[in-house]
């Protein structure tokens, strides 16, 4: 691995099979840092990295889709989680083939079917919240009411699981402990992490997920996902898309997703660091364990 890549993608292991009739994908690589001349507070001069954000055109039989805009560690996943997140491919052997090219910044995917009125299916586009701004194709509130998350009343967590995720967490080597500038997200079994990948916007961390899930043919049902942004309509939206009841975010969540995951039965988790969090929806699926309380601080005026 080249010096100035730090991983933005861990693969679990042992490896996971592939399920049978997938697709052919490359393994494109990228320089995932790039590193730049600043000037601090103090007046000094010194190098330091960033993510190095780039352009991924997505190509679907020829026809051009969208282009997304990454950190380029898992592309291959990344476009194929998009392409099922968009309910644009029902199965994904449905694909034949997913190139990714760096040197011409695009992604060939070749279908065995074509994709039946993808013209039609993508004019319609909403433009969702956060940093590497994400898009939804067709009618979003139509597809949030039409989210159904499959039976998953035997899906708990405890308290002591979510600290032991939060600490594995806490851990993790990142781009963002290097550089910031990218968000995170890991799926766990239990308190065992499955699956970790960073891109410059929660979306795509999360649609490289979903890829990685659907590849491996990896059910949801008892799983939890974790992410380090704020959990919005979209995120809540796509986690129930993958089956997964459970989600955990280092930051907060917006009333539309509340709502969402209200309606949905999910359980989720905000403001969760250090052992601290706060659990928004879904409690009757959280095993509580809680923390001693700590003791006033008492103020002696003198």
């Amino acid at each position: 691995m080249p010096p100035d890549v730090c991983p933005s993608a861990e693969p679990p292991a042992p490896a996971w099979s592939q399920v049978a009739g997938a697709p052919r994908l490359t393994q494109a690589t990228c320089t995932l840092l790039r590193e730049i001349r600043i000037v601090d507070e103090t007046g000094q001069q010194r190098q330091i990295q960033i993510p190095a954000e780039r352009p991924l055109t997505v190509f679907v039989d020829k026809r051009e889709l969208v282009t997304l805009m990454t950190l380029g560690a898992i592309p291959e996943l990344l476009v194929l989680g998009y392409l099922m997140n968009q309910r644009l491919v029902a199965d994904l052997r449905d694909i034949e083939s997913i190139t990714v090219d760096w040197d011409v910044a695009a992604a060939a995917v070749h279908t065995r079917g074509g994709v039946p009125d993808l013209e039609a299916r993508t004019a319609r586009r909403v433009v969702t919240t956060g940093c590497g701004q994400g898009t939804v194709f067709g009618d979003m509130m139509g597809q949030l009411h039409s989210v159904r998350l499959p039976d998953v009343a035997s899906a708990r967590i405890r308290q002591s699981t979510l600290n032991r995720m939060l600490e594995t967490m806490r851990q993790q080597d990142s781009i963002h402990r290097k550089a910031g500038s990218v968000h995170g997200c890991a799926l766990f079994q239990g308190a065992d992490k499955l699956m970790f990948v960073e891109d410059v916007g929660r979306h795509n961390a999360i649609d490289t997920i979903a890829g990685w899930m659907a590849l491996h043919g990896v059910n949801g049902a008892d799983k939890t996902f974790y992410t380090t942004g704020r959990l919005t309509s979209e995120m809540v939206m796509k986690a129930a898309q993958l089956g997964v009841p459970i989600i955990v975010s280092r930051n907060g969540v917006t009333a539309m997703g509340h709502e969402l995951a209200s309606r949905l039965g999910m359980t989720l988790f905000g403001r969760a660091a250090n052992r601290h969090f706060l659990c928004y929806t879904g409690t009757e699926r959280f095993d509580s364990e809680p923390e001693p309380q700590r003791p006033a601080v008492r103020v002696v005026s003198g």
